[in-house]
């Protein structure tokens, strides 16, 4: 059999020599382990968020390969202005999100609709000013939740949206196509986001999902981080859904 061409070649063993990488929400959590991940794959990497300052730090430990920009998802001009400086995106990927969550009767309607506003509409118009941008060749990943396939509590507007996140990915992949459009969907992840809660409802969160798990364990924001990295490089994979969830979605 004749060696394969040397462009299929790096393309097939999934390097990142020389792509460009953009992050948004690098500064912190998965986002930032994807971000170390893909420096040392070689990639160039662009660090979107909020806050300078953490960017800026983020970017540091990064290396040289890292440069940041800010951004808020949530702002279509923010949005333009971030990606219109930017010659070419390879691969994308949007961690950065605000919202709120909890029962239909207990929260407002602003605060049930937050997931949407941030998780949701924050991933498409990323990915629609992106677009321009991306390789032929490239991805975009998502970030949906396995909350979406099996809700561990009530809060309905928040499963509703993971679960949009997944039908999302599904619609870009063949209007984006070649371009290849996948979701990551995590379960519960001893990070960053858990970090900032109240340590009453964290330990209790932990607890439930080492229970209910198949693997009786937590993710980490490398086992999430790792899950990224696979379907930027992936050539044969798009319009699917990658649960790292310790197995938590098929009890």
């Amino acid at each position: 059999m004749s060696p394969l061409p040397l462009d299929a070649e790096t393309h097939h063993a999934g390097r990142l020599t020389g792509r460009t990488v953009v992050l948004i929400g690098g500064g912190s959590g998965i986002g930032l382990r994807v971000a170390h991940r893909a420096a040392a794959a070689g990639a160039r990497v662009v660090l979107g968020g909020r806050t300078p300052a953490r960017l800026a730090a983020a970017a540091q430990r990064v290396g040289d390969s890292a440069t940041w920009r800010t951004v808020d998802i949530t702002d279509g001009v923010s949005l333009a202005a971030f990606f219109a400086e930017l010659d070419r995106v390879d691969h994308l990927f949007t961690s950065a999100a605000s919202y709120q969550v909890g029962p239909m009767l207990e929260l407002s309607d602003e605060e049930a609709a937050s997931p949407f506003v941030s998780k949701f509409w924050g991933q498409y118009h990323a990915v629609r000013r992106a677009a321009p941008k991306l390789a032929t060749d490239g991805s975009v990943v998502l970030m949906s939740g396995a909350a979406g396939a099996r809700p561990p509590a009530p809060a309905p507007a928040y499963a509703a949206c993971n679960a949009a996140i997944e039908g999302l990915g599904r619609g870009l992949a063949l209007e984006l196509a070649p371009v290849r459009v996948n979701v990551v969907s995590p379960g519960t992840v001893d990070g960053n986001l858990w970090a900032q809660r109240p340590a009453a409802d964290r330990e209790n969160a932990f607890a439930q999902y080492r229970r209910d798990t198949v693997l009786h364990r937590l993710g980490t924001e490398d086992d999430i981080a790792h899950a990224v990295m696979f379907l930027f490089t992936n050539g044969f994979t798009t319009g699917s859904t990658l649960y790292p969830d310790g197995g938590y979605t098929l009890r």
